[in-house]
């Protein structure tokens, strides 16, 4: 068989995840913790895909932005599209976003068709989550705490939230696990 013969996709895989939570409240951390688990796994970390945009890309900010909102859910949208194309080559998807609004998350269920996703929302509390923030290698110029409670709000009907702020990174991996009801298949 030549390689322009080889299939790309192959049995999908079942669903996605999606862990949301406030800046500083360990997403991608657990997301790639969490993929490790997984024989066939991707990370998607959405800043990335903001970082990919050259010219003319807004970050968030507290101030309203029109622009960088609908970037937002530009975002939103490429990386369901992306979480598509993993599952149906059979890689589970784990993305990390900061998802507080409810349109935001209505936008991720309508826009991601590849099966199941899973939402879990990381919450150890603002005060924890500006702690981890002061202690990383990424210098966060805004206080982003105010998102827990805009996030409880906005959020509160969502099934999985796990309180992280005394778990492990494999602890919290371990209770996204059980709450999902994912079992990672060994490489």
């Amino acid at each position: 068989m030549g390689w322009t013969e080889v299939p790309v996709d192959t049995e999908p895989a079942v669903g996605a995840v999606l862990l949301t939570g406030i800046p500083g409240s360990g997403k991608s951390t657990v997301a790639a913790a969490l993929a490790a688990r997984f024989a066939a796994s991707a990370h998607i970390e959405v800043d990335a895909l903001q970082e990919l945009i050259v010219s003319g890309g807004r970050w968030p900010s507290p101030e309203r932005d029109e622009e960088a909102d609908r970037q937002i859910f530009l975002r939103a949208r490429n990386a369901c599209l992306l979480a598509g194309s993993f599952v149906a080559a059979g890689f589970l998807p784990v993305i990390d976003d900061v998802v507080v609004r409810r349109a935001h998350l209505d936008f991720y269920r309508a826009a991601f068709t590849g099966g199941p996703l899973h939402r879990v929302v990381l919450a150890p509390g603002a005060a924890k989550a500006m702690e981890r923030n002061l202690a990383r290698d990424k210098t966060l110029t805004t206080d982003w705490s105010p998102l827990a409670e805009v996030m409880r709000t906005e959020l509160a009907d969502e099934k999985i939230w796990i309180d992280s702020a005394e778990l492990t990174v494999e602890e919290t991996v371990d209770a996204v696990l059980a709450a999902t009801g994912l079992s990672p298949r060994p490489a």
